[in-house]
């Protein structure tokens, strides 16, 4: 779906959930700026059965001056748009007020089984809405930093649906954070606005019930019904005692689970336990110490029937801990069984030269999807990027050993343009206008084995201290260096390899 497309309709009312969030009203109120320079009367809604009080919701919205209007649940004073665009929410579902419109329109993150289509942009894989608005906004020339207000806005929905900002991992996210110029003041007064005398009240007698795993030193908390923040806040709190590693907090939502995960340990990272537990029934994920996730209620007795959310977190979270492999490149393959010889299936590539683009000794951060990989910028690093626009660095010798490097330049187009970060000045370089061609030698191989459980490979470069398989991904290393492992995802594996004879 593209904003611009949306421009026929010259009435327009943007529509947030009820209660909603700082990740609704951000969202909201940066479409609601967008069609109103476009010429557009526009109106920023919400329904249900009560108006916003959370403190911190109320000083977004008068410091920003965003023009949120209340529209009750019985009284109803929407007169039939031409329009109706809803945000972090979905049109018919239950925390949506219904509202008659003549055409509509969705901008979600949430994954309902929904589909993007020209009326529709669903994107599940984000943490925030915030984050596909930005882009959006980007897509049509749209600069957010135009406007303060809108830049912090969308900063802050970001901010606070990814557990301040702990369970960002998308490269659009941490470009989102890099690029927005924002209120700095008023993002400290809204992150110390967040919590009432009674939410704190919710958070202590929450650690006062705790489950604990000795053997694992894994400490479970289940919290009555409260703002999603304050979870993450306990189990901050709670990782600061000496006998525990692994902290999981969950209450219950209308809708669902809402989860907060925190990991001081490799072996058991937050964000991999995130999405462990979240697997099939909802969405989860974050970094290594820091992460969270939420389980839909609908999907969770679709599958589990009468199971208590209770009893599937602590046998679920317990089963994990045999769940994963862990290999480490300095240790190289020692048991090859199950390997087989794979060859690069003949396709043009590209590469670009760290050097190209960066003074030597520059510390660079590639964006890559499986995290981002700080390097130095050098004649002996060069960056690859694949046809389905994966990309992650590569040596020099090991490029000249593998491919045919090519003067033309590469063209393709990405969901998510690549792209390196310098990481003293903060700014963002696109890859592909400095990207070349090449194609991979003829009896280049690799070896390769199908993961039958996930894996983490702590390989030579820093992807966040490991890189992840699931199952289905693949593990790979060259045949003339055991200690050159590495995971390739399953899509890029599938239509990139071929097994040898």
């Amino acid at each position: 779906m593209k904003l611009s497309n949306l421009e026929k309709y010259n009435d327009i009312v943007i529509q947030m959930h009820n209660n909603p969030d700082a990740d609704a009203v951000g969202s909201g109120y940066a479409l609601y700026k967008y069609f109103q320079s476009q010429g557009k009367k526009v109106r920023l809604v919400y329904g249900g059965f009560s108006k916003i009080t959370k403190s911190n919701i109320c000083l977004m919205i008068d410091k920003l001056g965003i023009p949120v209007e209340f529209i009750n649940d019985t009284d109803v004073t929407i007169p039939l748009p031409e329009l109706l665009l809803t945000v972090d929410c979905q049109y018919g579902e239950g925390n949506v007020q219904h509202i008659d419109a003549a055409n509509v329109a969705m901008v979600d993150h949430h994954n309902t089984g929904r589909k993007s289509d020209d009326m529709c942009e669903i994107r599940s894989n984000l943490v925030s809405c915030s984050t596909i608005c930005y882009d959006l906004l980007k897509a049509e020339g749209y600069d957010a930093n135009q406007d303060i207000a809108v830049a912090t806005a969308l900063y802050y929905g970001l901010f606070m649906d990814s557990n301040e900002l702990s369970e960002v991992r998308h490269p659009l996210e941490r470009d989102m954070l890099d690029l927005l110029t924002i209120d700095e003041q008023l993002l400290n007064r809204l992150t110390h606005a967040n919590f009432t005398l009674e939410e704190f009240e919710t958070a202590g007698m929450a650690m006062l019930r705790y489950h604990y795993n000795e053997s694992k030193r894994l400490a479970i908390i289940k919290a009555r019904p409260c703002d999603p923040n304050i979870l993450g806040l306990v189990g901050d709190f709670v990782l600061q005692v000496d006998s525990i590693d692994v902290c999981i907090i969950f209450n219950e939502l209308p809708e669902g689970y809402k989860l907060s995960v925190r990991s001081c340990i490799p072996e058991a990272t937050a964000n991999d336990m995130a999405e462990y537990l979240v697997v099939g029934i909802g969405d989860g994920g974050g970094h290594l110490n820091k992460a969270g996730g939420f389980i839909s209620r609908g999907k969770f007795q679709e599958m589990y029937g009468d199971m208590s959310i209770d009893t599937y977190i602590f046998s679920r979270s317990e089963k994990y801990y045999d769940s994963c492999d862990v290999v480490y490149a300095s240790d190289g393959i020692a048991d090859t069984a199950g390997f087989a010889l794979y060859k690069k299936l003949p396709s043009v590539c590209g590469y670009v030269k760290t050097l190209d683009f960066m003074e030597p000794g520059t510390e660079c951060r590639v964006r890559t999807y499986e995290g981002d990989v700080d390097v130095k910028a050098s004649e002996e690093i060069y960056v690859m990027i694949g046809l389905l626009g994966e990309v992650y660095p590569i040596e020099r010798d090991k490029f000249e050993h593998k491919y045919e490097a090519m003067e033309e330049a590469f063209h393709k187009e990405y969901e998510y343009p690549p792209s390196v970060v310098d990481v003293a000045q903060g700014k963002k370089y696109a890859l592909l206008p400095y990207a070349k061609q090449c194609v991979r030698k003829a009896g280049a191989c690799i070896y390769a084995k199908r993961l039958e459980i996930p894996t983490k490979v702590f390989s030579k470069w820093n992807y966040e201290n490991y890189m992840y398989g699931k199952v289905g991904d693949y593990i790979c290393y060259a045949p003339n260096d055991k200690n050159d492992v590495y995971i390739v995802k399953k899509k890029i594996f599938e239509e990139t390899y071929l097994l040898e004879g």
